[in-house]
């Protein structure tokens, strides 16, 4: 089968090559993948910026239908529509194991990085990291369950938004606007913040029935202006992975209110912490997903609370992964999908 490999750590690029298909032992079931969403780990997973075991086929963000399953696996998960965890090997017995937060384990190898991921026509996973998606669903968003399901971990477990709260996002990616409609689902009012340069995301959020705020522009640097004198934002997450944002997150919240930090930053930054203090504000972040918010995210899915479908900017066949990384490099969109069934 085809799949897009990193070769060596160091390696200028990836590599479209042919590989075995894989075949699932105990335990194990196989995809036949029909989306693998990019994700920006996945950027610096090839800048070497995040930590990875090459050779490794990259992609996290996978979907796709199960074709093949190894002993002791229920026959029945053939030909379901699932979307898999991605903590493939934890150590089972450490605490962050034990309370259902294996993305925090020391031992662990993730799918896409420590283990072969999605960016393939198949992938083996863990029966037990599958998830059951609607039939209904898009296959092609479906690839979009994972990164539901790290908004779910930082957002609903446990819940740190009531209904009836204001609640600004910052950062107009896909993160953003799937953290923006977590919320919406818990009975927030939301609006979500992005610059003059996510003028198209922002556009997309509109037809999602979102508010939006362009904040870098005069009107919106007055509004941030007087929500903070009003004191009444209750939550800010910041999805942007920005310095600024997190430095405007923690003027524009509340006192007693929340600051959720979501966006990965790259290095240091400097940032008024002490408002922390002075604010008596409340810092939560999540990194990953756990299998409590899995759950959540197929519910939220399953109700139709959450729309993953304008999310997928476009769906490239896997010998146009460098478009799909060049896209999200210049921020092009919002989420690429390769699949691998196209020629």
């Amino acid at each position: 089968m085809r799949a897009v490999r990193l070769p060596a750590l160091g390696a200028p690029a990836l590599e479209l090559v042919d590989v075995p298909m894989p075949e699932p032992g105990p335990g194990q079931a196989r995809i036949a993948v029909t989306g693998a969403g990019l994700c920006g780990t996945d950027l610096h997973i090839l800048h070497g910026d995040y930590s990875s075991r090459p050779p490794v086929t990259l992609g996290h963000e996978v979907a796709g239908r199960v074709d093949a399953v190894g002993e002791g696996v229920d026959p029945a998960w053939i030909g379901a529509l699932v979307a898999p965890e991605t903590a493939f090997g934890t150590c089972g017995l450490c605490r962050w194991c034990r309370t259902g937060r294996p993305m925090l384990c020391a031992e662990r190898l993730s799918i896409g990085s420590g283990v072969d991921g999605g960016f393939a026509e198949a992938v083996i996973v863990p029966a037990r990291l599958l998830h059951r998606l609607p039939d209904w669903l898009d296959d092609h968003a479906a690839a979009l369950m994972e990164p539901l399901a790290c908004c779910c971990n930082s957002l609903s477990d446990p819940a740190v938004i009531d209904a009836g709260d204001r609640v600004l996002v910052l950062g107009a990616g896909p993160v953003g606007l799937l953290a923006a409609q977590v919320a919406r689902a818990a009975g927030a009012s939301v609006v979500l913040g992005g610059t003059s340069a996510d003028e198209e995301r922002l556009a997309i959020a509109r037809t999602m029935a979102l508010d939006t705020l362009v904040v870098d522009t005069p009107g919106g640097v007055t509004t941030l202006e007087a929500w903070e004198a009003a004191r009444d934002v209750d939550v800010v997450i910041e999805c942007a992975g920005v310095g600024a944002a997190v430095a405007t997150a923690l003027r524009v919240v509340r006192p007693g209110g929340s600051h959720i930090q979501m966006g990965l930053l790259s290095g240091d930054v400097s940032i008024p912490f002490g408002l922390v203090v002075t604010k008596e504000i409340r810092v939560r972040a999540g990194f990953g997903s756990a299998p409590a918010s899995w759950w959540r995210a197929v519910d939220l899915v399953a109700a139709r609370a959450v729309d993953l479908v304008p999310l997928v900017s476009v769906v490239l066949p896997l010998r146009d992964w460098p478009v799909a990384f060049d896209r999200m490099a210049s921020r092009t969109g919002l989420k690429s999908v390769l699949d691998p069934r196209m020629a």
